[in-house]
């Protein structure tokens, strides 16, 4: 039995790795977290995609007697940094690419729901909802399948590319060599991965995403991210800075390997 399913007996709270900016806690068979305005929306939008197939994403509860969001648990295996080895097979690369092409392709008749509200502001141009964490650490696994993905609270209307970029960053991986949350391969090797994403993305969700077009949005990502970062390290967060040169230099070597990632395999 895997950290994510131990413990956690009814009535009795178990602190849960991750969850985003809020605490994240398994109370029995439900996960709960603290509420905001946008949490109404993305109960919603839990059951319009669940609605539309994804069984992978969390049922929504509604809230609890504490007026937490309330999501049913989803068992299994999340794996933290550092990545396991079988995190980096091409079968979990292609099966996140599905998994998000769904996603995608189930949202985008959401856009036109009244009164949302989201925690993370919407990014032009908008296609589609956008997980905006779409990473091994929010994903579920029972024996090695894709199973579920957690962590909905910082959804929000986007462009496909913004999602597909971050996952991309995640999990092919685009990152500098010096980062050890990566995969040890040289830039051959993940500009072979970096088309395998978007060609199984393309296949499922019918809306070509040119590789190119991955890279521009990646590196604005990390900046912001870094950006972002840094606010949180100057209101008293230092645990927290050494990722912001992190996600710098992550965006520099992409940029260096541009021309690269975009020669003919």
């Amino acid at each position: 039995m895997s950290d994510h399913d131990a413990g956690a007996a009814t009535g009795q709270e178990e602190v849960l790795a991750g969850g985003n900016m809020g605490r994240a806690v398994r109370v029995g068979v439900s996960v709960r977290r603290r509420a905001g305005a946008w949490s109404p929306t993305i109960q919603r939008l839990l059951r319009h995609l669940r609605q539309h197939g994804l069984e992978w994403v969390p049922e929504p509860l509604g809230r609890d007697q504490d007026g937490r969001d309330s999501v049913a648990y989803l068992a299994g295996e999340v794996p933290q940094y550092p990545l396991p080895d079988w995190i980096w097979s091409e079968g979990i690369l292609t099966d996140a690419a599905r998994h998000l092409a769904h996603l995608h392709a189930a949202s985008a008749d959401f856009l036109d729901t009244t009164d949302a509200i989201w925690q993370i502001p919407a990014h032009e141009p908008v296609e589609v909802i956008c997980h905006n964490d779409f990473a091994p650490y929010n994903m579920v696994f029972t024996d090695g399948r894709l199973t579920g993905v957690i962590d909905w609270d910082t959804a929000s209307p986007g462009p496909r590319v913004w999602d597909l970029a971050y996952l991309a960053y995640r999990l092919v991986p685009l990152t500098d060599p010096a980062n050890g949350d990566g995969l040890d391969s040289d830039v051959s090797q993940r500009a072979r991965r970096l088309r395998l994403l978007c060609d199984t993305y393309n296949r499922y969700h019918g809306h070509e995403v040119d590789t190119a077009a991955i890279l521009p949005v990646t590196v604005q990502r990390l900046l912001d991210l870094a950006h972002f970062t840094q606010a949180r390290v100057d209101a008293g967060q230092d645990e927290l800075r050494g990722h912001v040169g992190l996600y710098r230099r992550d965006a520099a070597w992409i940029t260096a390997h541009t021309r690269a990632f975009q020669m003919p395999g």
